[in-house]
């Protein structure tokens, strides 16, 4: 079991040094770190540790790094950050596509990379108390605990990503405001929020998969054309 005192994070590359220079800024910025240097073992460690962030380079051998991230995303909310030397915006979006959190090219600044750890954790911890903790819409079809972090859809849990989960909080928290994708951005995620506008495109359609029963008529994310997304859930 974990130290609930210390945040732990898995990191995970092939290359050796890289781990192990990872892993001594974190543990010197107080976070427990592991290492795993294939897909294959970081799924198992990640089983046996339940680490609050995962460190994921995208080049792994026996399971890619891609195929890591779907399957923590089937299992876990987890905060994510892709290690990878692909500097494409398309190869950035997909990353977010499959559930990352964050995105760091390689070759990067470990410095840079703990100050992205530390924001990524601020974001998490530093959320205002709502005043209800427990909400639902269009007679609990939908369901909101903020006590345990949940959702559910017609009764049965949803497994959101940290991203979708923020997403959809913000939005709920004022239903009858319409986001621009900026405002989204900083409200959901914070000024220091380094990706790009459509970005939150691939998390709100990640995001309707699973709490709309038909995603091209949205009953609870819903699009405003030319302007961005607000909520549309009937209390």
């Amino acid at each position: 079991m974990k130290n609930e005192a210390k945040k732990t994070v898995l990191v995970v590359d092939d290359e050796t040094k890289i781990a192990e220079v990872v892993a001594a800024y974190l543990e010197n910025s107080g976070y427990g770190a592991f290492q795993a240097y294939d897909g294959e073992s970081a799924l198992d460690l990640f089983y046996k540790i339940n680490p609050d962030l995962v460190i994921l380079d995208l080049m792994l051998p026996k399971i890619s790094g891609e195929e890591v991230c779907k399957a923590l995303r089937r299992i876990s909310r987890v905060p994510i950050i892709m290690l990878t030397a692909k500097v494409e915006e398309n190869e950035k979006i997909n990353g977010f596509d499959i559930g990352a959190d964050d995105y760091v090219v390689k070759p990067f600044s470990p410095r840079e990379l703990m100050a992205r750890v530390n924001s990524l954790f601020r974001r998490l911890d530093n959320k205002s108390t709502p005043l209800y903790q427990t909400m639902s819409w269009n007679y609990d079809d939908l369901e909101l605990d903020l006590n345990t972090y949940t959702v559910r859809k017609a009764g049965e849990v949803v497994n959101l990503t940290p991203n979708e989960f923020k997403i959809l909080c913000t939005l709920t928290k004022y239903p009858n405001k319409t986001f621009t994708r900026e405002e989204l951005i900083e409200a959901a995620f914070g000024i220091d929020f380094d990706g790009f506008e459509r970005t939150i495109d691939s998390h709100v359609k990640n995001l309707r998969s699973k709490i709309e029963d038909d995603t091209t008529n949205p009953v609870y994310i819903l699009t405003v054309w030319g302007i961005g997304y607000k909520f549309g859930g009937s209390l």
